[in-house]
């Protein structure tokens, strides 16, 4: 992770900001919130990890550890004034300038032409309908906490991406499939 921001460091350092936690409680606020949307926790060692790297950049320092009965100890972490700073510089930079991201899909957007035009057609249509599926689950999840807009921002942005992206899949399948848009079968 070096210095460079990464979506799961960010998140964490806003959650120590709020109070201090050791990385279990940070895992749960996590998933409880659904930040896992927006920052890879499928593992709770990832959690652990992170932690581990922003401690050692200073970032994070251990405030104490907690010894309740029957249960292993636990490391708790807090904020330092270079993580509020560093979390500050992250958070602005992020809102402000467009990453340079390689997600796998446009990748097969690029390589596309090496299977027939119908199949990609099929392909896309199946993706939408996934990409539907998905966005009407987690609209239907988020709907039901009640939250206020401003703790819902991520997820509303989520919806118009993803809502675009299946308008844009459903354009394309009906050209795909119209014949609007081909290419020369010795391509596949």
């Amino acid at each position: 992770m070096g210095r460079s921001r990464s979506p799961l460091a960010l998140v964490l350092l806003v959650l120590l900001a709020e109070e201090p936690a050791h990385p279990y409680r940070m895992h749960e606020l996590i998933r409880a919130r659904g930040k896992d949307r927006v920052a890879n926790v499928a593992s709770r060692n990832s959690v652990y990890q992170a932690v581990e790297r922003l401690e050692r950049l200073g970032l994070i320092a251990v405030r104490g550890v907690d010894r309740d009965a029957g249960r292993p100890e636990r490391t708790v972490y807090e904020l330092t004034p270079d993580g509020t700073a560093t979390m500050l510089d992250w958070l602005r930079g992020m809102l402000s300038e467009p990453a340079v991201e390689y997600p796998e899909f446009p990748a097969a957007l690029a390589s596309l032409l090496i299977l027939p035009p119908a199949e990609v057609a099929d392909l896309l249509d199946r993706r939408a309908d996934a990409v539907e599926s998905a966005l009407d689950a987690a609209k239907a999840e988020v709907d039901g906490l009640g939250l206020a807009r401003p703790f819902l921002l991520e997820e509303e942005y989520a919806q118009t991406v993803g809502r675009a992206e299946v308008a844009w899949l459903r354009g394309v399948v009906a050209d795909l499939r119209s014949g609007v848009l081909t290419w020369p079968a010795d391509w596949t």
